[in-house]
């Protein structure tokens, strides 16, 4: 069953009201934190309200989901895998996907070039990087990025926008936040040893939007907040 729509631009006026918030007491910009409606396992009707509702990207888990649900989107949007990607899925996700923002070893970096390559365009990328040293999250270690982003820079066929992190599953506040800031410093670093702007740092969910805010985030994706528990 759909949701009604007028149930979603509520639900979405109040996330824009919690970002503004956050923004507003970290002393940002409203326009430097973009929402992401993340519409994993909701159907084409999810895409179509967030593009409705003026959003311009929509974030997908899987790939073969979102191969099933694009062609049934009229509406333009960008779309961006937030999810695992196996390296033999790389191919696929290069054919259906504006920006992969799970890169997480060298072995997915390089079959994604060649992907790229063999389709004739620059994918956009975000490494993904476990900040909070969870056990149970993918991401290159801390340590491991600067190796990682250096081996990305050098492919001809990615474009490295930032980095990507997902905080440990956790009731004290405390540990998002000190995830997000060991995302945002590490951010600082690459960019001063690499002189490369690495504009985009995607982190913070419906549950921790407001620490990642604070710390730096330019992308918080979203998706129960918006469509509802699944």
């Amino acid at each position: 069953m759909t949701p009604d729509y007028t149930t979603f631009v509520r639900n979405a006026d109040a996330v824009r009201a919690e970002i503004a918030a956050a923004c507003k007491a970290a002393g940002r910009p409203l326009q430097d934190v973009e929402l992401l409606a993340v519409t994993k396992t909701h159907g084409p009707w999810a895409p179509e309200f967030a593009a409705r509702y003026g959003l311009t990207g929509v974030g997908e888990n899987r790939v073969q989901e979102a191969v099933e649900k694009k062609p049934q989107v009229e509406a333009t949007l960008r779309w961006e895998l937030i999810g695992h990607l196996q390296s033999n899925k790389a191919r696929v996700a290069v054919e259906n996907f504006d920006r992969v923002q799970s890169v997480d070893s060298s072995k997915l970096l390089r079959r994604l070039d060649a992907a790229a390559a063999d389709v004739g365009h620059k994918l956009a990328v975000l490494l993904q990087v476990n900040a909070g040293n969870d056990p149970a999250k993918f991401g290159v270690d801390l340590e491991d990025a600067p190796a990682l982003l250096e081996i990305a820079l050098d492919l001809p066929h990615l474009q490295v926008d930032g980095l990507m992190t997902i905080a440990p599953l956790s009731e004290d506040i405390a540990v998002a936040e000190r995830t997000f800031s060991n995302l945002r410093e590490l951010r600082d670093r690459l960019r001063e040893e690499f002189t490369t702007p690495l504009t985009t740092l995607s982190m913070g969910m419906s549950g921790d939007m407001v620490p990642a805010i604070a710390a730096g985030s330019t992308q918080v994706r979203v998706g129960t907040a918006l469509f509802g528990r699944r």
